[in-house]
């Protein structure tokens, strides 16, 4: 009842400040708290780690770590907070973020807003991690050496999480995708990797990549090519996109990456081509456009171990979490599938 009453008037306020009064109202205890929905099912394992249901809330919700208890609650079976740089950064000027209502959809040029890795991991410290939590990982943007940001971020809060996302996909940073090259990734992820070796409980802390829908077939050949012969353990597939096409609202012409439903076919596509070509031998979290529980099993029909979403509360609300696990789990059973890794990738041709 409450979240009926509060997100139409949410909706009336400026994103930013709506997102704002979101989060205090998680700090104060006002929305989901049952927990995530499991079942013999949707419990599944991804990278070492026990999930009580496949869907998880993806980066930049919780940029700064300070609802990552409260969310544990809301029914995701994993969540991602950041993403952090090593020092604090404001971000790009405001305003930085738009509902495309009749899109369904956002476009966000945050810039990596953040408090910074300290503060992120002091609020991680001590916190009972109930279902896996994650930490999305940034470079500041005035950075001399990106590539040692990630791996300075790992070690800061590496003893906090479970998992971590190496994030060289945003379109708010001024030529961070231009690290999405092999080069550059094999650079990035060797520096990651060690910091987990150095860090005290950095190897028990998954490694994942966070790749843009935007990407050409070759691009993603080179992608497939680089995670297979590396220490990743997944990849993030997709982030926002630059893509305009077949948008209807007055902000579409805004700068920054836009999320939601407009994505969803796009990020779908690139994470079944993904799936084949590794062979479905690496584990793929499919994110971008997810509002509904058919659209969830679609991601893991085209060959996602779990999915994320983010955007899409904004219009449905955090009560759409344990539907959208309740409704994959009821697929699953329909489709006669034992869990979800046996429906994984066996949708994937229809994508690709």
């Amino acid at each position: 009842m409450l979240e009926k009453l509060g997100l139409p008037l949410l909706r009336r306020l400026d994103p930013e400040r709506a997102h704002g009064l979101a989060l205090m109202a998680l700090k104060a205890g006002v929305g989901p708290s049952d927990g995530p929905f499991t079942s013999a099912r949707v419990a599944t394992r991804i990278a070492g780690m026990d999930l009580p249901n496949p869907i998880g809330l993806a980066a930049g919700f919780d940029k700064n770590a300070e609802v990552a208890g409260p969310l544990q609650r809301a029914g995701f079976g994993f969540i991602e907070v950041g993403a952090a740089t090593p020092r604090p950064q404001p971000g790009n000027a405001k305003p930085r973020l738009f509902r495309l209502t009749e899109d369904q959809a956002a476009i966000n040029r945050f810039g990596f807003n953040n408090d910074g890795a300290d503060a992120i991991a002091a609020r991680l410290n001590g916190l009972q991690r109930d279902i896996p939590i994650g930490l999305n990982l940034g470079a500041n943007k005035d950075s001399a050496d990106r590539v040692a940001d990630f791996a300075h971020v790992f070690r800061t809060c590496a003893p906090h999480i479970d998992f971590a996302t190496i994030n060289v996909s945003s379109p708010n940073t001024e030529k961070l995708r231009d690290l999405q090259g092999k080069a550059a990734l094999r650079q990035i992820i060797a520096q990651v990797d060690a910091a987990r070796t150095d860090t005290p409980a950095g190897s028990t802390v998954a490694l994942f990549l966070k790749i843009a829908p935007d990407l050409s077939e070759a691009e993603l050949a080179d992608i497939a090519e680089v995670a297979l012969d590396s220490p990743l353990q997944g990849i993030i597939a997709t982030n926002t996109t630059l893509d305009r096409n077949g948008l209807h609202s007055r902000h579409a012409g805004e700068a920054g990456g836009l999320s939601g439903q407009p994505l969803f076919e796009k990020s779908t596509r690139a994470l079944a081509r993904l799936y084949r070509l590794t062979d479905g031998t690496l584990p793929l979290i499919g994110v971008g456009g997810v509002a509904s529980a058919e659209q969830a099993y679609a991601k893991i029909r085209a060959g996602a171990c779990a999915v994320q979403l983010y955007t899409g509360l904004v219009y449905g609300g955090l009560s759409m979490v344990t539907k959208i696990a309740k409704g994959v789990d009821a697929r699953l059973q329909r489709d006669g599938f034992a869990n979800v890794a046996a429906a994984t990738g066996t949708g994937a041709d229809e994508w690709t």
